[in-house]
C-alpha cells in the first residue's frame, strides 16, 4: 500500500512500506511539523491577473503553504490574489510587504466562501483560519490579532477596544471612569490639578474652573479690514487712515458666537471706521470713533444667525 499525504504535505507511511527510508522520511516530516508550527518564509506576489498559488509539496520541506508565518512581498501594480488548495486547514499569520497601493486578497482556490483582504493601504499584519469547513466553499476566518501597542499607518476603528493609559501624541493622558472621560495635557500644565477643570453633568450643564483666554491677536490694517472671527474672535486692529470693516469671515460661524474688536487711532488720529451692513447698531447707527490719536474704541457683538448685533461700547479708550 503506498504512502498518503495530508493536506500539507506530511508523509503517512503505509505499514510495510519503505523499508530502509523510514529514517530519512520521519525526519523529513518532523521538519514539515516545524515548518507547519512555527516557520517563516516570504512569498513574492505575481504582479498579474493571475492569482499566487501556494501549493502542496508532498512529502517535502519547503512549501510556502506549510509555513506558520508568511510575509507576501513584490512590487504590485494591481490588486492581486493568493490561493490556498481546498483541502488545506491551519492558521496563517500573515504580513503585507508588497509595494503599491492595492489589495491583496487570500482566498482558497476556488468557492465562494469567505476571504480576508489587505485594504490599499493596510500594510500590516493579519491573522487567518483556513477552515476547510467545505468540500466546495471553504471559508477564510479572521481573527483578532495583537494585545500591545497600537501603532497605525492608516485610518482604523477600534470597537468595544480597552485601551490601557493612552497617550495622544505621548504629551495628553488620557483617562476615564465610567461617568467621564479626562485628559492633562502634562507639557502645558505641569502638575495635573485634583479638580476637574470642565465637566459637564446630566442637565446639560458645563462647569468650567478657571477662567476661558481667547488671545488678543492683531488684524491687518487694510482699506477692507478682513476679520476671521472664528481664528480671531478677540481682535484689534490700528488706523493710519480711513478703513471699511469688511463682514466677517471663517467657517463654521454660528448664531451664539461672541466677539470683541478694539479700534485704535494711530499717532494721528481722526481716522473714520464705514461698517459692513452686517453689523448692526442700534438705530442702525454706527458711533463715530474717537478721533484723538493713540487712543482705543472697545466693540463688542453678539451673533443671531444673521446680523452682529452690538452688546457694548466704550469709546476714547487710554490703552497704556
Amino acid at each position: 500500500m503506498a504512502s498518503t499525504y495530508t493536506p500539507l504535505g506530511v508523509e503517512l507511511q503505509a505499514t510495510g512500506e519503505n523499508a530502509g527510508q523510514w529514517g530519512n522520511k520521519t525526519n523529513t516530516n518532523l521538519q514539515i511539523f516545524e515548518q507547519i508550527v512555527g516557520g517563516f518564509t516570504t512569498q513574492a506576489v505575481t504582479d498579474s491577473g493571475t492569482p499566487t498559488a501556494l501549493t502542496v509539496n508532498d512529502g517535502s520541506t519547503g512549501a510556502t503553504l506549510s509555513h506558520r508565518m508568511i510575509e507576501l512581498t513584490g512590487s504590485i501594480t494591481g490588486a492581486r490574489v493568493v490561493t490556498i488548495p481546498l483541502d488545506a486547514q491551519t492558521f496563517y499569520f500573515l504580513r503585507n510587504s508588497t509595494s503599491g497601493s492595492y489589495t491583496v486578497q487570500f482566498k482558497y482556490a476556488s468557492g465562494s466562501g469567505d476571504t480576508f483582504t489587505f485594504s490599499a493601504t493596510d500594510k500590516g499584519d493579519a491573522v487567518v483560519f483556513a477552515t476547510a469547513n467545505d468540500g466546495t466553499n471553504p471559508d477564510i476566518y479572521t481573527l483578532p490579532a495583537g494585545t500591545g501597542d497600537v501603532t497605525l499607518t492608516g485610518t482604523q476603528t477600534l470597537t468595544n477596544k480597552t485601551l490601557t493609559s493612552p497617550k495622544i501624541n505621548e504629551d495628553v493622558v488620557v483617562t476615564s471612569t465610567a461617568t467621564e472621560l479626562n485628559y492633562s495635557d502634562l507639557t502645558t500644565l505641569g502638575t495635573s490639578a485634583a479638580s476637574k477643570v470642565l465637566s459637564a453633568n446630566a442637565n446639560n450643564l458645563t462647569t468650567i474652573s478657571g477662567a476661558i483666554l481667547n488671545t488678543e491677536d492683531n488684524l491687518t490694517d487694510a482699506s477692507s479690514i478682513v476679520w476671521n472671527v472664528i481664528n480671531s474672535p478677540v481682535a484689534k486692529v490700528t488706523l493710519t487712515a480711513n478703513r471699511a470693516m469688511a463682514a466677517p469671515t471663517g467657517t463654521g460661524i454660528a448664531a451664539g458666537q461672541m466677539i470683541s474688536i478694539l479700534v485704535i487711532q494711530d499717532a494721528g488720529g481722526t481716522n473714520t471706521l464705514t461698517w459692513n451692513a452686517v453689523y448692526e447698531f442700534p438705530s442702525d447707527t454706527a458711533p463715530t470713533l474717537t478721533s484723538t490719536g493713540s487712543l482705543g474704541d472697545l466693540f463688542s457683538f453678539r451673533y443671531n444667525g444673521a446680523k452682529w448685533l452690538l452688546m457694548g461700547q466704550t469709546l476714547a479708550l487710554t490703552l497704556s
